[in-house]
């Protein structure tokens, strides 16, 4: 049996993808968590 049998690969990859869509999820909630900051921030400017 070879270490690159199709089941390994695909276990892999699939592990691999998991890992970049939760790198993917933080960095898309860490910008919407900015641009709320921001809109915050805007509005407590015009409000002074």
């Amino acid at each position: 049996m070879g270490r690159n049998n199709e089941r390994n690969i695909k276990k892999h990859n699939d592990k691999l993808h998991k890992a970049q869509n939760k790198v993917k999820q933080a960095e898309i909630a860490r910008k919407e968590k900015l641009k709320e900051i921001i809109k915050k921030f805007n509005e407590s400017k015009t409000e002074e």
